[in-house]
């Protein structure tokens, strides 16, 4: 827990302008388009990190069949809370988030954060030859 801020799982919870505005500006969904981002946080299970007035400040969500696999995506705190633990925090409730209990694999990718997510068992690819994507990085390009 982290003094002055709340976590939630509810999708009606989550501001989707303070999402689409950090996220439309990352380096993994730069330009995503604002209902493609409505969709995602529909079909996902998300916690976002609030203040005690409200605001948003952190997000994350887990893309998964909360039976066999989860993918962990979207996760960021806004810079003006960041070094307060929040990511720690977010991380734990995630983990710990009873729709997540038994799930054989779950998955991300970070170009920037590896240390907090090896705080919580992740690690490198066991057998990356096994893994495939399809990867379309201009997919939200302008045109």
């Amino acid at each position: 827990m982290v003094l002055g801020y709340h976590i939630s799982s509810q999708v009606k919870d989550m501001d989707l302008s303070v999402i689409h505005g950090y996220l439309s500006h990352s380096y993994w969904a730069k330009n995503i388009p604002l209902n493609t981002m409505e969709t995602a946080i529909n079909n996902s299970l998300c916690f976002g990190v609030f203040t005690t007035s409200g605001s948003q400040v952190a997000f994350a969500r887990m893309i998964t069949d909360t039976a066999t696999f989860a993918y962990l995506s979207d996760v960021f705190v806004l810079e003006e809370h960041r070094g307060k633990g929040i990511s720690k925090w977010l991380m734990q409730e995630i983990i710990d988030h009873p729709k997540l209990q038994g799930i054989r694999r779950m998955a991300l990718a970070t170009s920037d954060a590896h240390g907090l997510y090896q705080q919580f068992g992740f690690k490198a690819l066991n057998s990356p030859e096994s893994f495939m994507e399809l990867h379309q990085p201009d997919i939200y390009k302008p045109c």
